[in-house]
C-alpha cells in the first residue's frame, strides 16, 4: 500500500490546497468555510477558520512562492487571502459573474489566476499595483456550458479548459503589463488574450479534470463517458488518443512524469495510466487496489457491476453479497475522489507524493517512492 497518511476531517469535502511546505492543509467541508489544519505529531489540528463566502466553496489553491490562498464559491465571488499578523485577511476579486464560480488555479508565476465558472466565461485575474486591487478580464468566447476545470502551461500564458459541453479548449491568456514577451514566445502565433489556440472534441460527454505535462508537451483531460484522453504537439496538428476503462468516469488527472498519470473519480481508488517507448497510452493497475483487473471477465458482467455501482445493489443480492462485493472492491476512499493534488519537492519534475480528497471526508496522502518496482520503467 502506496498511502502515507488517511485522516478524515469532515463528512464530505469538496476540494482541498496545501501550504509551501506541505505542514498546513486548507479543505472546504462542503459549506461555505474553509478550514486549516496542521500536523503535529502525528495529530491534525485546526488553526483557523476562513468565513467570508455565502455559498459552498468551489474551488481552494494555496501559492507556493506568496503563501496566498485563493478561494472561489457558487457565491459567484472570489477572495485572495493573506496571511498578517497570525490571521488571513481577505481581499475581494471583481469576477462579474453572474454565475457560480467552480474551479481555480494560480499561474505557475503566480502573478495571475484563473477562475472557471457556470457563466459559460474563465477569470483571469491579476493584481494592478496603481489601485492596489485584483481585476479579471474574461474569456467569453467559445464555451457552451459550464466550465469544469482550468489548468496553467508551464509557460505561464497558455490555459486548458474543459466544460459539460464535453470539450477541451487551450486559450492565450497574455495580458500586457503583467506577462513578458519573452514567457509570450512559448505560446502558438503570439496569440492575443483571449484568443482560441485549440478545440478538441474528443469527448461526447461531460468533461472535468485537465492537466499538462510538466514539459508542456501532453495535454490530458478525462470525460464521463469513463475515457482519458491525451493530446500531444497541441497546436494547429494535434496527436490525440483516447483510452477507455471498464469502471466508473474520473473526476480529475494528475501528471506524475513525462509518461505517466493518475485519474481519480468516482470509483474511489486511483488509477495509474502510462505511455510506452513508442507514446501509447494504455491503463495500468489501481493504487489503492483490493482489486485486481480481471481479463476473464466478460463484457456483460463488466458492464452490470458498473451499473450496479451508480443504482446501488439490486434487491435480489443478499447482504452478505454485498458486503463481499464491496470489501473486493474497496480502498482508501468510500465515496468519489473529487480532486488531486501534487506534493512534489521543489525543483523536481516528478511527483513522488500526491494527496487526493473525496465526499468521504477524507485526505489521503499517497507515496510512490514504495511502488517504483511494481509500476516499472515508465516512473
Amino acid at each position: 500500500m502506496a498511502v502515507v497518511d488517511v485522516h478524515r476531517f469532515a463528512e464530505s469535502i469538496t476540494c482541498h490546497a496545501w501550504s509551501p511546505d506541505h505542514s498546513m492543509v486548507a479543505f472546504c467541508p462542503n459549506n461555505n468555510e474553509v478550514h486549516i489544519y496542521k500536523s503535529s505529531q502525528d495529530q491534525w489540528e485546526r488553526l483557523h477558520v476562513l468565513e467570508k463566502h455565502d455559498q459552498i466553496v468551489s474551488g481552494i489553491d494555496w501559492s507556493s512562492k506568496s503563501n496566498k490562498i485563493v478561494t472561489v464559491s457558487h457565491d459567484r465571488n472570489s477572495y485572495v487571502w493573506s496571511l498578517e499578523g497570525g490571521e488571513w485577511v481577505p481581499t475581494l476579486v471583481i469576477l462579474r459573474l453572474n454565475r457560480a464560480a467552480l474551479c481555480v488555479q494560480w499561474s505557475p508565476k503566480e502573478n495571475k489566476f484563473a477562475v472557471g465558472s457556470g457563466a459559460k466565461t474563465v477569470c483571469i485575474c491579476y493584481y494592478e499595483q496603481e489601485n492596489n486591487w485584483w481585476v479579471s478580464k474574461l474569456i467569453r468566447k467559445r464555451h457552451e456550458s459550464s466550465v469544469t476545470n482550468v489548468a496553467w502551461h508551464p509557460n505561464n500564458i497558455l490555459l486548458a479548459t474543459t466544460s459539460t459541453d464535453g470539450k477541451c479548449r487551450v486559450f492565450s491568456t497574455f495580458i500586457k503589463g503583467v506577462d513578458t514577451k519573452d514567457s509570450k514566445a512559448g505560446s502558438p502565433a503570439e496569440s492575443k488574450f483571449g484568443e482560441q489556440i485549440i478545440q478538441l472534441d474528443l469527448s461526447y460527454s461531460w468533461a472535468f479534470g485537465v492537466k499538462w505535462s510538466p514539459s508542456g508537451n501532453t495535454l490530458a483531460y478525462v470525460g464521463h463517458s469513463s475515457m482519458i484522453y491525451f493530446v500531444d504537439d497541441v497546436g494547429p496538428s494535434p496527436l490525440a488518443q483516447s483510452v477507455a476503462f471498464r469502471d466508473l468516469p474520473l473526476r480529475d488527472v494528475l501528471f506524475i512524469s513525462e509518461k505517466m498519470v493518475i485519474g481519480v473519480g468516482y470509483d474511489s481508488n486511483p488509477m495509474v495510466f502510462a505511455a510506452d517507448d513508442t507514446g501509447i497510452w494504455s491503463f495500468i493497475r489501481y493504487i489503492g487496489e483490493k482489486k485486481e483487473v480481471s481479463s476473464g471477465s466478460s463484457y456483460s458482467s463488466q458492464f452490470s457491476e458498473a451499473f450496479t455501482k451508480f443504482y446501488g445493489q439490486s434487491k435480489a443480492t443478499t447482504a452478505n453479497e454485498a458486503s463481499e462485493s464491496s470489501k473486493s472492491r474497496g480502498g482508501v476512499h468510500d465515496n468519489c475522489i473529487n480532486s488531486i493534488v501534487p506534493l512534489s519537492k521543489a525543483g523536481s519534475p516528478k511527483v513522488m507524493r500526491f494527496s487526493t480528497s473525496g465526499l468521504d471526508g477524507k485526505i489521503a496522502i499517497w507515496d510512490l517512492e514504495s511502488m517504483q518496482e511494481e509500476l516499472g520503467h515508465q516512473f
